[in-house]
């Protein structure tokens, strides 16, 4: 039954993610738009809106009120891709003012565990709409996290999640609508005097000149042609006059404050210059109100300026500034990032017998390195934060892994003194209960390893699980120890709900409470629930999560560890239950119903040491170790199965105890004879 449940579990991790998409294709939310209440409750606003779709490279919904731009809303799904640690889609509509502020937030659709069956929908909607007022634009000790909700006491992996999606898509979303820079933005602070050769030379202007001999070369074919020559067909210069070196030197001061004035949130104002035959405007403009003429390129954007946002200008007050026929001020859309390499284009047209023959001049335009803002800071990724805030605990949880490997690879010199052995391990036991569990919930779950085979099969990602440095650290031990010493490492020594079982238990046994052998026919058939438990349970996970994490319930883990047992009284009763059961049958649910034992067991297989010893006596002339073993892993011939074992060390003690061992005791009554 053993052999056939590994196999099944095999064709559940081969065959499920061959599925069409694999499992986040099938379980993909529909992308859930926030209605207007919504959105205008997410933006703090009190009248009607009106909620548009945007799409393009940042998709998201633009929320206007009254004609004029109130806020942009996006989808941590969506922007971020941000998954729980269940492996499935987390989404949360995140809100972004004009100002560069998270407006609010509003949780929609996920399926992480905790916050499914452990914590408040009060708590939830309150850690969340925490983040409305967070700057984006802040810089420094303002950037930092604290005007962020710390997150949820035992729901730190699933609020921490939401929290970097929240971060992520507000600041995405920011930088494609022009709120922030997505590059650190122009300084538009900074002022050094400087005359027009110096404003060149600085690379504040570029310029780009066009003779009548090369307007002749590109017209060729115009009914009127032009007349080769050394002079200008057209002189073009251009650049980006926000930082006041460039705008104030070039316009002067009064010029520079009208021009800049009215620029929105993230705008900037280009100018643009020339002198020669050719018009950079034309005269087209006028009757349109387009500048079919003059067109700005970047990237896949290409925008042709409008009437309302041309600002004429008569003249330059920069020192050595040549004469100009035309001096023109656009203030630039945010599709177009000033802080990124742009082209200004001018075409010429002249007409043929049979149409017309065009010509582009391109004047290529990067902003010096000079003239920008250091970036705002991407925000500290939670998981360094966590590391740094929760170093007593990872003090606490290394200095008792430390203690148990010692115990482990010593433990031929321990079990030779069964005082010390029973006192340590006890002792041992009580910390990893008190304080593993009921301090630093350090409680792992069979949800964790079904989240963890998720992220293999749709995009592993380290931060996910570094968050939770305690549970990371104790994963990591326990993966490392299954190779050394197999599952025992983790379900006999760190499980603090399996501590509890061993406590409660050495209690009874001490108070006289009668134990109850099962028979071993019996015994091993039962294996076969947390088995099946641990197949059905990741097997479901990939029709429904929520399912999945339902089934789950049959660890009470959450119940009496994570949770202390504040919690709905049918979830009390059963982990009561189960500790009764573990009163008259020593660690009852280790043996027959733990699901994360039996995923344990599976790669534990691979282990490369046998550290536990045997005598051919063993099953044979004394059958000690079977009826004393604390779950029942020893067979009636002696043998021990490392599937079951937890690594107690009780039958280590039997064999070398000359009180307790037949074949010691035989031996010392040869040697005394």
């Amino acid at each position: 039954m053993i052999r056939f449940l590994r196999l099944l579990l095999l064709f559940c991790l081969l065959a499920l993610p061959a599925q069409a998409g694999g499992p986040l294709a099938e379980d993909a939310p529909d992308l859930r738009a926030p209605t207007p209440v919504e959105a205008a409750a997410l933006l703090g606003l009190s009248g009607p809106v009106q909620v548009t779709r945007e799409e393009g490279g940042v998709p998201g919904w633009t929320v206007s009120s009254g004609g004029a731009v109130a806020g942009y809303v996006g989808s941590t799904w969506e922007v971020a891709g941000s998954v729980g640690y269940s492996g499935r889609p987390l989404d949360v509509l995140v809100a972004v003012t004009p100002a560069g502020t998270i407006g609010g937030a509003l949780l929609v659709r996920h399926d992480e565990p905790v916050l499914t069956l452990g914590i408040s929908d009060a708590d939830i909607a309150a850690y969340v709409a925490g983040f409305a007022g967070h700057d984006l634009t802040a810089t420094g000790p303002a950037a930092g996290p604290g005007d962020l909700p710390d997150v949820i006491s035992r729901a730190t992996v699933s609020t921490g999640v939401i929290r970097d999606g929240i971060l992520r898509t507000a600041r995405t979303l920011a930088i494609a609508r022009g709120v922030i820079a997505g590059s650190g933005g122009v300084d538009r602070l900074s002022y050094t005097p400087a005359t027009w050769g110096d404003l060149l030379a600085m690379g504040a202007l570029t310029e780009m000149q066009v003779t009548m001999a090369d307007a002749a070369q590109g017209l060729a074919g115009a009914k009127v042609p032009v007349e080769p020559g050394p002079g200008d067909f057209l002189h073009l210069w251009a650049g980006i006059i926000d930082t006041p070196t460039v705008g104030r030197n070039l316009l002067g001061q009064q010029d520079f404050t009208k021009a800049v004035g009215n620029l929105g949130a993230g705008g900037a104002a280009l100018i643009v210059m020339s002198s020669g035959l050719q018009s950079h405007r034309g005269t087209e403009w006028k009757k349109t109100g387009i500048f079919d003429r003059l067109t700005v390129v970047q990237g896949d954007a290409r925008w042709q300026p409008t009437e309302d946002r041309y600002q004429m200008q008569k003249r330059l007050r920069a020192e050595g500034a040549p004469k100009m026929k035309e001096i023109s001020l656009f203030a630039l859309p945010p599709e177009i990032d000033p802080t990124l390499p742009f082209t200004v284009e001018v075409m010429a047209t002249r007409p043929t017998d049979t149409g017309e023959v065009a010509m582009t001049v391109a004047l290529p335009y990067a902003l010096p390195d000079a003239f920008r803002l250091a970036p705002p800071p991407e925000a500290e990724p939670l998981w360094v934060s966590a590391w740094q805030k929760k170093r007593p605990q990872i003090a606490i949880v290394a200095l008792m892994l430390t203690v148990l490997t010692l115990i482990l690879f010593a433990q031929e010199w321990i079990t030779r003194r069964p005082r010390l052995w029973r006192t340590g391990r006890l002792t041992f036991l009580a910390a990893t209960f008190l304080v593993l569990g009921m301090g630093l919930n350090g409680q792992l779950s069979v949800v964790q390893v079904v989240a963890f085979v998720h992220s293999l099969l749709t995009g592993f990602r380290w931060e996910t699980f570094l968050i939770e440095p305690v549970i990371f650290i104790l994963w990591g031990f326990t993966a490392l120890g299954m190779l050394f010493w197999g599952r025992g490492v983790y379900c006999g020594w760190l499980c603090p709900f399996g501590a509890l079982q061993e406590l409660t238990n050495a209690a009874a046994q001490k108070l006289g409470v009668k134990q109850i052998a099962v028979p071993q026919a019996l015994h091993e058939r039962l294996w076969v629930i947390k088995y099946s438990a641990f197949v059905g349970i990741l097997a479901l996970s990939f029709y429904s999560m929520h399912y999945a994490l339902i089934a789950a319930e049959v660890e009470p883990f959450k119940t009496a560890i994570s949770l202390r047992f504040l919690r709905a009284w049918p979830f009390v009763l059963f982990a009561l239950s189960l500790l009764l059961a573990g009163l008259f049958v020593e660690r009852f649910f280790c043996r027959y119903l733990c699901p994360l034992g039996a995923g344990l067991a599976i790669p534990a297989k691979l282990k490369i040491f046998d550290w536990l010893k045997r005598r051919p006596q063993c099953g044979r002339e004394c059958r000690m170790c079977e009826t004393k073993c604390t779950v029942g892993a020893i067979d009636a011939i002696g043998r021990i199965n490392p599937n079951e074992c937890v690594l107690c060390l009780r039958c280590q003690v039997i064999m070398n105890d000359g009180t307790q061992c037949p074949v010691l005791k035989r031996r010392a009554r040869a040697e005394a004879a």
